[in-house]
């Protein structure tokens, strides 16, 4: 005899510490699935009433209390529907991220998390206690196995709600979007399927959450690990799954993933909207160039924000170049946006004259760059003083990981769209962008990097070239290669000395930067903890 469940995966955009708006979002989809969808039982991502991650929130017994408020509200309030619903769970012993299963004004049970990670963008240790119990419910007399997020990525969870006689596993989660990590959840729910031979239902939350974003990727994986539903990327949604215990055969969507490109300029998007939006900033502002930095960020913004929220800023300089003026120019019209020209050229006079008498006798250096670029950095910092719209900055991950970039100049502002975004993804992205609709000029594209500081300056007369500089970034940040393993691939061995000299020199700089969203598996920021003082130099 074959068991059938209508279950709802709630794929949601929630806001952390929005406890009464989580619940509101809460109530609204548990009707809805419940009316609209006929649906027997709805399930919210992890630590849904609260958002996650709520870091620091989770100390404060205020935040808890409320918690537990909205829980309860939610409980009185929906009925004739299973729900699981993510919360903390204050105990005796301590607290546990946990889920409850909710049926007409009870909970039927409650499953705390049992593996908690500790890595990455990641420290649950810091907040909760781990447990060991197995959960499975019966659902409409079907038993229901129930595991948190990082319980799905160690076999013994799932294992043990089988043994315990699971026919279905039910997996909220909140887990952050990485370039690959859609392919990585496949894998691993795949492997999960064949081992313990059961259906897995996997429910991810949306949205950005200051440097996360999370993508959503919502699915179900038959027995045999096919990816059978999906919910799709980056938006909310609520995916009805017909799951039929002892059926011969689960019939399976059409799926069709974007690519990686394609989803890392939504994640950028998305994480560039949300922290707009969450935080009631009414508007950004960015220093429009001409160079491709620029170019892209202004792009994402107007893509996240709309035209009317972003206004572009050229402040020109003796250095900067009448093509880097017309290319500004041509990308701001294509955007319809709002600019202002403001020169920095009577700032920067007035500071040299000041200064003239202490660097009388020394010769042009770098400290003269500098000043320029903290000339527009104290521009944009007072227009936004004077609108409360907030600075975008434009450096991306390989400038910032080597400190070609002027702290109080450059790095001045609130978000950082690019943190997270190597050069040659830069490039990478912004051609994308153009394939979609062509609004950053073929120049900005084609010509030489330059931060014109100087007379006929390049980026490459300070550095390698990015596709060499990425290279070997990627190698010592993101896989922790030693500068022997790096040169061992075949980079110049001055080089990549140089290039990591750069980085632990830079890392004071990066530790006053502003936040940006994470799409790299080591990001600068939750992911990169380095001391200051520091002398190893290995």
């Amino acid at each position: 005899m074959t068991a059938t469940l209508r279950i709802v995966l709630a794929q949601l955009n929630l806001c952390v510490g929005d406890i009464e708006g989580n619940l509101a979002k809460h109530i609204q989809a548990a009707q809805r699935a419940r009316d609209t969808f006929s649906a027997d039982m709805i399930v919210f991502p992890e630590l849904s009433l609260t958002g996650y991650p709520p870091e620091d929130l989770l100390l404060r017994e205020a935040f808890i209390q409320e918690t537990r408020k909205a829980l309860q509200a939610f409980i009185s309030e929906v009925k004739d529907i299973y729900c699981l619903v993510g919360h903390p769970l204050a105990t005796k012993k301590g607290l546990y991220n946990a889920c409850s299963l909710i049926y007409n004004n009870k909970v039927i049970a409650e499953y705390a998390k049992q593996h908690l990670p500790n890595y990455g963008v990641f420290d649950e240790d810091r907040y909760f206690i781990a447990d060991h119990q197995s959960c499975v419910v019966p659902v409409k007399n079907i038993p229901v196995g129930i595991i948190i997020c990082e319980d799905a990525w160690s076999p013994a969870p799932i294992k043990q709600a089988a043994a315990n006689g699971a026919r279905l596993i039910l997996v909220p989660n909140a887990s952050p979007f990485e370039t690959d990590k859609h392919e990585e959840r496949v894998k691993i729910l795949k492997a999960r399927a064949e081992e313990s031979h059961l259906p897995i239902l996997y429910v991810n939350n949306v949205g950005g959450q200051d440097e996360l974003v999370f993508d959503g990727g919502s699915m179900m994986v038959n027995e045999k690990g096919d990816v059978c539903k999906f919910a799709g990327f980056f938006k909310e949604t609520l995916l009805p799954v017909d799951i039929a215990i002892n059926a011969t055969q689960i019939k399976s969507d059409t799926i069709v993933i974007p690519a990686t490109l394609e989803r890392t300029y939504q994640a950028l998007v998305v994480g560039l909207r949300d922290y707009i939006d969450k935080n009631c900033i009414p508007g950004v502002l960015v220093g429009a160039s001409g160079g491709i930095d620029s170019a892209l960020t202004l792009t994402i913004a107007v893509d996240a924000l709309g035209k009317d929220r972003v206004r572009g800023i050229m402040m020109p300089s003796r250095y900067t170049a009448d093509i880097s003026t017309l290319d500004a120019v041509d990308l701001i019209q294509r955007l319809g946006i709002q600019s202002e020209t403001i020169s920095i050229e009577p700032s920067f006079k007035a500071f040299l004259d000041s200064l003239s008498l202490s660097f009388k006798g020394k010769s042009a250096d770098v400290t003269e760059e500098n000043i320029q670029a903290r000339c527009r950095g104290v521009i944009l910092m007072s227009l936004s003083n004077k609108s409360g719209w907030l600075v975008l900055t434009t450096g991306n991950r390989s400038e910032l990981a080597v400190g070609y970039c002027t702290l109080y100049g450059d790095m001045a502002g609130g978000f950082a769209v690019l943190k997270d975004v190597p050069k040659t993804l830069v490039y990478q992205l912004a051609h994308y962008r153009n394939q979609l609709s062509a609004v950053i000029p073929e120049r900005t594209l084609n010509r030489a990097p330059t931060a014109e500081l100087a007379a006929n300056q390049k980026d490459e007369d300070s550095l390698p070239p990015y596709s060499v500089l990425d290279k070997i970034l990627e190698c010592y940040l993101n896989h922790g290669q030693s500068v022997d393993d790096i040169i061992a691939q075949g980079f110049d061995p001055e080089v990549v000395r140089k290039v990591v000299n750069l980085v632990l020199k830079s890392e004071y700089k990066r530790k006053q930067a502003a936040i940006g969203t994470h799409i790299n598996h080591k990001s600068f920021g939750k992911d990169w903890r380095y001391p200051l003082t520091n002398r190893f130099k290995g």
